[in-house]
């Protein structure tokens, strides 16, 4: 394994380093440095500013309109976009349904639905789990029944991820009862704007609205629409599965929240407590650690070995990182991190804050917010089973 960048690689590093520089908005950058909502048009925007330059596909090959990025050259834009305090890439479009469509999908598939989303005008949600169907989605509930050219779904999922700015959606449905389960689940694309589809926002303990139910009252969906082959639907979700888990390891912006951890420790004046600096190195540690495991498996890919088959451990390891950094910020400042007024920062209210610092206000919201990364893609609990069978035997 080598875990040096080539000298193009380098070079690669500086042009996209250069790039974002000066294309990401300043007002955005601001937002996701200090960890503020972010609207659906700020991750727009910058979904848009990636398309048209061929770039919110970033993982695309050159003959689906992507740029053919080697494994590192992604790395690399994904970190360098990280640092720079560019938004995540909205995943459920170009990161996870757009693979599968690519795989799976007909040339008429792919030239209907690949444009909008390597443009950014198209925006996807994911419809997998369901009440009662989360980490064990062969269970899923939602049914289409074939009617001549059509499916006519009904069904419910739930925590559908920013589903409120959905305009289309894939979803896991049973198309059989027939067999084991895992044998009668399709793959489905579903317009959003389809009668008869209801999205209900689920408020979390913040007061934020960023996960809905969304619910299939005989939605007529275009068989057209149906990728791949019909009860064939869970080869195609353990394949997006695979891109999903390791999108949620997210390393890169890891290595940036542990920058901004130290700078409110720096500036709460905890950062001289030789214990708390203690817990910072061990997450540090950690944060390295993780970084190696990608490479690693960046380096099997470089090099045409089979890629490790890691991606349950890359989740595991990557959301623990996340709730212990958003912990230790919590703890850096305080009282200071409790108060949040949404309503008043919606408003964009320009008054004292607690501890002084805009940085402090959404901790504990950020903090809450991260006790889901353990339990979505997969429960950690699950992903141990799945590491120890197929990586320990």
């Amino acid at each position: 394994m080598d875990l040096a960048f080539t000298p193009e690689e380098q070079t690669f590093r500086e042009e996209i380093r250069a790039w974002v520089g000066e294309n990401l908005p300043a007002d955005i950058a601001h937002k996701v440095h200090n960890a503020l909502e972010l609207t659906r048009d700020d991750m727009q925007r910058w979904a848009k500013i990636l398309g048209k330059k061929g770039w919110l596909g970033f993982g695309w090959p050159k003959e689906f309109g992507g740029p053919g990025w080697t494994a590192v050259q992604k790395h690399l834009f994904e970190e360098e976009c990280a640092l720079a305090g560019a938004p995540r890439i909205v995943p459920f479009g170009p990161v996870m349904v757009a693979p599968v469509i690519m795989a799976f999908g007909t040339p008429e598939q792919h030239q209907r639905f690949l444009p909008g989303i390597a443009s950014g005008e198209v925006w996807w949600s994911q419809g997998y789990s369901e009440p009662g169907s989360g980490s064990d989605l062969a269970s899923v509930k939602t049914r289409a029944e074939r009617q001549g050219n059509n499916f006519i779904v009904n069904g419910q999922k739930t925590w559908t991820t920013l589903g409120q700015y959905g305009e289309w959606i894939f979803c896991l449905v049973r198309t059989s009862t027939e067999g084991k389960p895992q044998t009668g689940i399709s793959f489905l694309l579903i317009d959003m704007k389809s009668p008869g589809v209801t999205v209900r926002p689920i408020i979390m303990l913040d007061g934020g609205h960023e996960v809905n139910e969304v619910f299939f009252d005989n939605v007529e969906v275009p068989a057209e629409n149906l990728i791949g082959e019909e009860n064939k639907g869970w080869t195609y979700a353990k394949h997006l599965l695979s891109h999903e888990r390791t999108n949620i390891a997210d390393v890169n912006r890891s290595k940036r929240e542990l920058e901004r951890l130290k700078r409110i420790a720096k500036r709460e004046g905890v950062w001289e407590d030789s214990r708390f600096r203690d817990e910072i190195a061990k997450l540090e540690v950690d944060v390295i650690a993780l970084e190696m495991l990608v490479l690693r498996v960046l380096s099997a890919e470089k090099s045409g070995k089979n890629s490790l088959d890691i991606a349950g451990l890359l989740k595991i390891r990557g959301s623990e990182i996340q709730q212990r950094y958003s912990e230790l910020m919590m703890l850096a400042a305080g009282p200071f991190a409790l108060p949040l007024v949404r309503e008043a920062m919606e408003a964009g209210w320009q008054g004292d804050f607690p501890g002084g610092e805009l940085g402090n206000a959404p901790l504990a919201s950020h903090y809450f917010n991260l006790r889901k990364t353990t339990i979505y893609g997969g429960s950690n609990e699950v992903q141990r089973n799945i590491v120890s069978q197929v990586v320990l035997g």
